[in-house]
């Protein structure tokens, strides 16, 4: 029995749906989102509820069955609240500037790093914080991943990008010793 699959998901006010054969579009006030439902699944939306049930045991449709439901239910928080990542830039001459649907990054380089925004993120960004916001989960999760790669925590300094609460263990140095 899938825990996760078996979860009843309860439907806020304003969010609409359009199921299709194998899709289902959810629209709310922060945009539209369209989530894939594996053939294996079926989708049943009842009075504020959508319950989904897997069509046989077997292991796709039980793996299945509760990656669909999460992604459903990812989809209708997306469209109400959003999601959002928080990073921090360290470093001495490091920031960031927002332009329009960019970013431009200052990370220590002997150039500007130039960043463009995918279509359905926003990013507030100030000198040494950035905020990424957006609908689809998986999306600003991508976004501050690929942020994050332009200048990785390094362990001797701590220079670099990261997440907020992200614990960077710091390394000693090398020591200079008379060696015999």
């Amino acid at each position: 029995m899938s825990r996760v699959g078996n979860k009843i998901i309860s439907i806020p006010d304003g969010v609409s749906f359009d199921n299709k054969e194998s899709h289902l579009m959810v629209k709310g006030p922060n945009g539209n989102l369209v989530v894939n439902i594996c053939d294996e699944v079926s989708l049943k939306i009842e009075d504020n509820t959508i319950n989904l049930t897997r069509k046989s045991n077997d292991k796709v449709s039980r793996s299945m069955h509760g990656t669909t439901r999460q992604l459903v239910s990812n989809a209708i928080e997306g469209v109400t609240s959003g999601f959002s990542k928080h990073l921090e830039i360290i470093g001495v001459g490091y920031n960031v500037k927002p332009q329009g649907n960019r970013l431009v990054f200052q990370l220590g380089f002997s150039h500007d790093i130039v960043f463009d925004l995918p279509e359905g993120i926003e990013a507030v960004a100030q000198k040494n914080s950035l905020e990424i916001k957006g609908a689809d989960k998986q999306l600003v999760g991508q976004v501050a991943a690929k942020i994050r790669s332009l200048r990785k925590p390094e362990p001797y300094k701590g220079k670099g990008i990261r997440y907020k609460d992200e614990y960077v263990r710091s390394k000693q140095g090398k020591t200079v010793g008379g060696g015999d």
